[in-house]
């Protein structure tokens, strides 16, 4: 029977290890770092939340998808209090003459603090303090990590809101090109450019430091902060290949920021991408797809000093440096299939934006953008 005390000694202690890392990974050290314990827990409940979810397109993936962050705050939270509960009752077990019924017995009754079982040895003692030390502590940090998601989940959504009158719902960078010169609010580009390089640099920062975030849902279907930030780069890079000359610095600004945050979140979830890529790199987006969305805006009013033949070749150039991660991290979270933002795990058509009706007397304007097919 030694040996068995000894495995289970030995397997205790490793599962101890692996939660405590764990832990220490995910709600303390102020870095992006992987807890493979927490990503398998994110991609189970996704394929579960899934299944319950077969028919109904991307409205019914939404609905049962919102459930995920709050399913993942508490699956956490019980898979390290098991984690513990089993390590400790496993020590318990090995370093005493405890029956396995008894060891966590006395091992769930430490951890939780109930104070209902005990041993009069020496060294349990120690294992129980320690136990009883854990449980508390790992509930105060749950606790204390809420409102730090809960801020930076604010400050994201709070523009992304803000977003949706400047390009529709889901968002679309050529839409947002086309409404400032439908209503002649070009001049406001900068300051958008300006807000998403900063929200842009705060997400790279929060959403590898921690990585639920990425579950949360925005409180509308046709809203994400992801398809948000693809739309804003994908409007700064038409702008910049289009119309180099009028094109504000910002639209540079706002792309680095935007791919270098998208890069930081992969790096924390182990995407592979290619830091580097060349400008000439091949992208999964079509000329055609290019072409049919700079002549919508041009029926808006956008003048382009480039043809879109040229003009092609510069933009590829500048979405090379995003689109591959962009496209993952699209469908890994499961965000509405917006134009242009790539494939996702469930059958879904892109989501042209709505343009509000023109309610101005005499001649309208273009309403609607064209439905890609």
């Amino acid at each position: 029977m030694e040996w068995i005390s000894g495995v289970a000694g030995g397997l205790g202690a490793v599962v101890l290890v692996l939660v405590f890392s764990s832990i220490l990974r995910t709600l303390v050290v102020p870095r992006g770092l992987y807890s493979a314990l927490v990503f398998r827990l994110w991609w189970l409940l996704r394929r579960v939340l899934r299944l319950t979810a077969p028919r109904g397109g991307y409205d019914a993936i939404d609905r049962v998808q919102t459930w995920l962050a709050p399913l993942m705050l508490i699956g956490m939270l019980a898979t390290w209090l098991g984690g513990a509960l089993l390590g400790f009752g496993l020590l318990l077990y090995a370093l005493s003459p405890l029956s396995w019924a008894t060891a966590f017995r006395e091992a769930g009754s430490s951890l939780f603090t109930l104070g209902f079982a005990s041993g009069a040895r020496l060294k349990l003692s120690v294992l129980d303090f320690i136990a009883a030390a854990t449980g508390p502590v790992l509930i105060a940090l749950q606790i204390a990590y809420l409102p730090t998601l809960y801020s930076a989940y604010n400050r994201r959504e709070l523009e992304v809101t803000l977003l949706q009158a400047r390009a529709g719902e889901p968002a679309w960078g050529p839409e947002i090109l086309a409404r400032q010169w439908l209503v002649d609010t070009e001049t406001a580009l900068p300051q958008l450019y300006r807000d998403w390089e900063r929200l842009a640099s705060d997400m790279g920062e929060s959403h590898s430091t921690y990585p639920i975030l990425l579950t949360f849902r925005s409180p509308r279907p046709h809203r994400s902060w992801l398809v948000g930030l693809v739309a804003v780069m994908d409007a700064a890079a038409l702008q910049l290949a289009l119309d180099p000359r009028q094109a504000p610095p910002e639209a540079r600004l706002v792309l680095r920021a935007g791919f270098s945050a998208l890069r930081d979140i992969a790096r924390a979830l182990r995407i592979p991408f290619e830091p580097d890529p060349s400008p000439g790199s091949p992208i999964l987006l079509t000329f055609a797809e290019f072409d049919e969305a700079v002549a919508m805006m041009t029926e808006a009013g956008f003048r382009a000093e480039r043809g879109p033949e040229e003009a092609w070749q510069h933009f590829r150039g500048w979405r090379v440096n995003y689109e591959a991660v962009a496209y993952e991290l699209c469908r890994r979270c499961d965000a509405v299939p917006a134009l242009w933002t790539g494939p996702r795990d469930f059958s879904a058509a892109p989501i042209p934006p709505r343009r509000p009706v023109d309610r101005r007397p005499g001649p309208g304007r273009p309403e609607l953008p064209p439905v890609f097919e």
